[in-house]
This record gives C-alpha cells, structure tokens and sequence, in this order.
C-alpha cells in the first residue's frame, strides 16, 4: 500500500493519464559541455561493449559476478520478480507465531484500555541441520488484517501468510538459501497490541524490540536484516534510530527518512497530508476494546497538518514535538553502525527521491557502508517489469524497458551473505543510477563528485516577470543547446520573488525538455531558505527563494530546449494559504537556475548493460 494513503491500492499511485496534463513548452539553453549521446542498450556500439567485456575472465562465485557483467549471466527470466539462478535446497518448516513482550518508556504508554504491548510475529524457518546458525530477514509495517471492519475494502491477509511485496519473495527467494524470513505488525494493527503510535516513539521502540529478540534466539546467529517498501521501508529506518546490536542491514526501498520530510517539501505541503495520522488510524480500527486505546500524539497528529499549513511562521510546526520525534535520519547518521542498501525511483510520486538524495552521501559522511540503486520507475521495486510498463510519458515511460533489473536478487544475495552470513568481502559503496532515457551508469557516489555547476541568470532566458497564482503563470525559456549534456543532480533555481498584499505564496516549477517533462521543484516563500524551519514574511516585500529540484538524471542532444514552468501549485500539492493572489517573480538577473553537469562518453566504463529480460520474455503491454 501507498504509505500515507491508507485507502489506496497497495502498489505505486497511478501515473496514468499525467501525460495529458503535461503543459506541452519547447525550451532551451547555451551549455558548454560535450558528450557522445549514448546508443541504446539493445543497439550498443563495440567500444562500449569492449568496456562490458573487461572483466569476461572473472571466476568467483556466481553471486560475486561483476556489475559490467551481469547482463551476460544466464538468469530466470519467466517471473515478473528477480530470481536467483541457483535454488536454495532447505525445505522451509510450517510458520510459527510469536508475541513478543515491549518494555515502553512512560511516555508511551497508553490510554483507555491499557494491556500488555505485545508485538506479534510470524516466523518461516528452513529446516537446517541441528545446530545451524541462521540469520533473519524481517519485513513490517501496519498493512496486515488491514482494512475490513475499519474504513475501507476487505481485510488484507494477516502477517502468518508471506505478503505480496517482500514476504512471498523472500520465502521463495532467500528462506531456500538458509534465511529465516520475519513477518512482524506494527503496534496496534494485525494482533500486535497496544495503540497505534504511527512513526512515533513507541512504535520504533516496538520495532527495535522485535530486533532484539530475533537476534537472541535460539537458532539465530544474531544477525538480523530489515527490508521493505513504501511504509515497510520507513520501518527500517525507525529500527536504526536506537538500533538493536543485532541489526546488520537495511534494505528500506522507497521508505520515508521523516513524516514531515514526506509531506512538505521546503514547505508546500501535500494534500493527502491532511488526513495521513487519521486515515491510519480509522483503516487499522476494528469494533472491540483493543482498538479503543489512545497514545498521547492520537490528539495533536491530526491537527500538526493544518497548523503547520496554515502557521508555519507563528509556530503551527513546533508547537510540540511531533514532527521532531518522527525525523528518522539524523538518530541514524548519529547511532547506526550497520549498513543501508538504499532503493528509490526516480519517478516516485509518493515518497519523492529527494529522501534518497543527498542521504546517501550524509551516510557515508557518517561511516555507514551504503549502496544505492536509482530507476527511472515510480513506487515500485526494481524488478517489477509489469509495473514498470504503466509508466507515462515525461514520467519514466521513455526508460522502458531498460529499467527493470531482473539481477536485483543476484545485488540483494552478495549483500545478505556479506552482512548476514558473514561469507565473502564487503560489498563495495556505489550507486546505480539511470537516465531519463534508460541508460545505466555507475558512480562512486551521486551527485557524482566530478559534477560540475552550470549557471543561467534569467536575464539570458526568454520570459517574462509577473505574478505566479492560482490562475495565472509564467515561464521562461533557455535557447537551445549547442552541445549535448547530460543533467546529473539536483539542479536549483534561486528565484527572486515578489509578496504582493498576502504575505505568503508558494511556486511549483516543472522543468521540460522539448515538451517532455524531466524534473520538478516546490517551495513555500516562508521556507526560502529550505528545510523545515518557517520564517515570517510581510507584504510587498522581496525574497530569494532557494529552490532545488527532485534528483535527475537526463540526457539531453544537442539542440535539446530547456523550459521551465512557474505555477502556484502542482500534482499533488496543496495551493497556499496565498493562492488567490500569489507570488510575483522576477525573469531578470536577480533570479538564477543551475544545471549539474557530468561528461561520460560512450566509452566510460562507468556504464553498464541491464540483464535483458525483454529478449526472453514478452514486453507487458
């Protein structure tokens, strides 16, 4: 399920019909920077095949199989998920159902009808020899027996059967190998108890308390790793605030760094924001005195949306510690000692890739060991070639089918074995990230570190000042390109900015490239300056907003034509308390956009090729 929206389908939000409303500008813009455009995968030229074959000699072990070289390897390719081209041998034992004992801090303590905080777990075992060590691979989140008697649909299947998402894959998949697979619920869902404390303090400590006793048991070998998407990857964060010494690993794929970061972005806030804390609330309820009990942020997690949209400036985001104690990333930069496998789509609707980035770099800044892989797909996993084909145009469509990565087990299994079973060498930092138009490059990290800024004051671009509201818009225009480029970051655009008679506004930019959307930026005047913290405003007065758009990669040709697009609102933002009568903005030299700028030939050996699925396997239509 779509986390923050309770009552939608359980996959990636919809993109269908984006394309329509995409506003169809040409654009451009003088760049001096110079690269051979990329071939297609399926039509690559001999020097980048060359640089494909430089490790043809490698002789290790199947799942040590270099990345510029996995596309060579013979893969199942008749599942729409990766698999291993090796089967496991164990058999895997009927499941067992645990609950497990939560020692709470008085402050999260419950209200009404108080009883023991018990976390319920279900648990698949392979049937090892006696006296196997095994390590855990756990999954949780608040989406089992979801539903039904609460606000919406049928019950979803409870945790004692393998969930579509991570459960039946890892059952499938790594139980086989000699992994022990966890499915765990979330205080106050499925038959956990206690209240719901979404995101919050009680529900980490729930969470590293499940750590603590997969870690200890028995048959374990204290090794524990922690994977899933959306919600179920926000989860593996909450676990590595405080963590338990026996969280190796995290996999959080598509999964929130923080509640506010998730809604609002320098500000603008989304609409589903509004009713998030309360629509989880109603869609985990059941008729009986188990749901009837409150935590003490059930009061105040309903109202932080509408002060904080409302009053940022006077305090409506700080007048308690809501958002605070639901900021996941800096505990784990301060605490965690383990490793994070990091796994976004760059086309993520749902929860932006602006999470991803630049938290891989503040990782390894921190001295965690951390890989990152970057899709042009939207909430889904890497491997979901099905969903990957749903994608619109300008909204990841032009990367298919080149995105879906069929040697995603093959990444997962190395890693496992390293930080769970202690077999072979550590698995090296990098990050995989593709191109708007499906290319795959490899860097060290990303934004790459050879990265390099271009500058363009908008007095160079063809547009007009004026104002930005609910019912008017501006754009500008860069000449064409000269040279081909190729957009590698995050690129920003500090706009000067006029309050009129309201002393508030915000902008929504969208960045187009010959008509097909490529990126977007949002930005309340009130968080000019970025991040979380509110400043006050006054009419008729000047500011400089310092906007920075969600991660891209894009490749772009020469004659290519840049546009960016100024509107009061976009999808799925709320408009600002100052709509009506908006911002004004200055296309003049005041105002600045900047472009992130890399050079990678043909040649680079930094490219690669992905398994090609689509030479076995029918393309979904």
């Amino acid at each position: 399920m779509a986390e923050g929206e309770p009552a939608a389908e359980t996959e990636a939000k919809s993109v269908e019909g984006r394309a329509q409303r995409q506003l169809n500008f040409s654009a451009g813009a003088t760049i001096a920077v110079s690269i051979v455009f990329l071939l297609l995968a399926m039509t690559i030229g001999p020097s980048v095949q060359e640089a494909m074959d430089k490790d043809a000699n490698f002789t290790g072990e199947w799942w040590e199989t270099p990345l510029q070289e996995r596309h060579t390897m013979d893969l199942p390719m008749d599942t729409l998920r990766a698999q291993l081209p090796v089967n496991g041998t164990y058999e895997i034992l009927p499941y067992e159902e645990h609950f497990v004992e939560v020692e709470l801090p008085a402050s999260e303590e419950d209200a009404g009808f108080p009883g023991d905080a018990l976390m319920h777990v279900a648990l698949w075992l392979p049937d090892v020899p006696e006296g196997t060590k095994i390590p855990v691979i756990m999954t949780i989140h608040p989406y089992y027996d979801f539903g039904g008697e609460g606000v919406v649909g049928d019950d979803s299947s409870p945790n004692t059967v393998p969930d579509g998402g991570v459960g039946q894959w890892v059952y499938d998949t790594f139980v086989p190998h000699g992994y022990a697979l966890a499915q765990a619920s979330t205080f106050g869902t499925g038959q956990s108890t206690h209240c719901q404390d979404v995101k919050g303090l009680g529900e980490q400590t729930g969470i590293q308390a499940v750590v603590d006793w997969l870690g200890e048991q028995s048959w374990s070998n204290g090794n524990v790793g922690l994977m899933g998407k959306s919600y179920a990857g926000t989860t593996n964060w909450e676990a590595a605030q405080q963590p338990s010494p026996y969280l190796k690993t995290i996999v959080p794929i598509s999964g929130s760094i923080g509640v506010q970061e998730m809604f609002y972005r320098n500000g603008s806030s989304e609409s589903r924001a509004m009713l998030y804390d309360a629509l989880y609330e109603g869609a985990t309820t059941d008729a009986g005195t188990d749901d009837m009990r409150m935590c003490a942020d059930d009061a105040i997690g309903p109202l932080n949306p509408f002060t904080t949209w409302a009053g940022a400036e006077y305090g409506g985001a700080q007048w308690n510690d809501y958002w605070d104690e639901r900021r996941h990333l800096p505990d784990v930069l301060e605490n965690y000692q383990g490793s994070v496998y990091l796994v976004w789509g760059l086309q993520d609707w749902n929860v932006d890739p602006y999470h991803a980035f630049p938290t891989y770099q503040m990782m390894r800044d921190a001295g965690i060991n951390a890989r990152a892989i970057a899709g042009q797909w939207a909430h889904n996993y890497p491997d979901q070639p099905d969903r990957h084909s749903e994608l619109g145009s300008g909204y990841g469509q032009e990367a298919y089918p080149n995105m879906s990565r069929m040697d995603w087990a093959v990444e997962l299994y190395q890693w496992f074995n390293y930080y769970l079973k202690d077999i072979g060498e550590e698995p090296e930092s990098m990050v995989q990230i593709q191109t708007h138009d499906g290319q795959w490059h490899v860097e060290e990290t990303w934004p790459p570190a050879d990265m390099t800024w271009l500058p363009v004051t908008l007095d160079t671009t063809e547009g007009d000042s004026g104002t930005v509201s609910a019912t008017n818009q501006r754009s500008f225009r860069l000449p064409p390109l000269e040279e081909a480029a190729h957009i590698s970051g995050m690129p920003t655009l500090h706009l000067s900015v006029n309050t009129l008679t309201c002393q508030g506004g915000q902008i929504f930019a969208t960045m187009y490239a010959d008509g097909l959307r490529i990126g977007h930026a949002t930005m309340d005047v009130r968080y000019r300056d970025g991040g979380h913290e509110a400043k006050t405003t006054f009419p008729l007065s000047n500011y400089l907003m310092l906007m920075e758009f969600n991660p891209m990669d894009v490749n772009l040709q020469a004659g290519a034509e840049l546009e960016v697009v100024l509107t009061e609102s976009g999808e799925d933002y709320l408009p600002s308390p100052c709509a009506t009568i908006g911002l004004n903005v200055n296309v003049d030299d005041s105002s600045t956009l900047s472009l992130p700028l890399i050079d990678r030939p043909a040649d680079d050996d930094r490219w690669f090729l992905a398994p090609p699925w689509w030479e076995q396997q029918p393309i979904p239509s």
